[in-house]
């Protein structure tokens, strides 16, 4: 059976890929007043996950990327294979620890962003080897090198 709210994220992703951030993110508010702050933890984390990477200020992004870990936090593996039966919870963390690492650094709040990298890294065991998880693995060097020249810009990857 189709799950029609992960349709309708995947429909807003393609907006953002296709150069229209603003109205991906008007797709993705949207669909998060839908789902609501209680609806279904993975349709929470997919649009909040998403919904961060949207925003080029790190504040608003850390909001929704605060909200994508919450939502995780609910998560069952039992779920997320219902969605697509190669998922686990486990690996949802190191992408998840990963871009709050890169907003506390683009915040310049350094000591929470290794935090966040050392559980990002920490969770990688979770990942297969796959293009997935080579851009997280490479996004953790990214982000680990930004941090070790204490760097406030936004990275290309993100």
């Amino acid at each position: 059976m189709t799950d029609s709210t992960m349709a309708a994220i995947a429909e807003a992703m393609s907006l953002g890929a296709q150069g229209d951030p603003a109205g991906a993110r008007e797709r993705m508010t949207a669909l998060w007043r839908t789902v609501g702050a209680a609806g279904d933890p993975l349709h929470r984390c997919t649009i909040a996950h998403y919904l961060a990477d949207l925003f080029d200020d790190p504040a608003e992004a850390l909001t929704w990327d605060v909200r994508a870990l919450d939502a995780a936090e609910a998560l069952t593996d039992e779920r997320v294979r219902a969605h697509h039966e190669g998922l686990s919870v486990a690996g949802f963390y190191p992408s998840l620890h990963l871009n709050l690492a890169d907003n506390f650094r683009r915040l310049g709040s350094f000591d929470a962003a290794h935090r966040h990298l050392d559980q990002a890294r920490a969770g990688t065991h979770a990942l297969a080897d796959d293009g997935y998880g080579s851009v997280v693995r490479a996004g953790i060097a990214n982000v680990e090198a930004a941090l070790a020249d204490r760097s406030t810009d936004r990275l290309p990857s993100h």
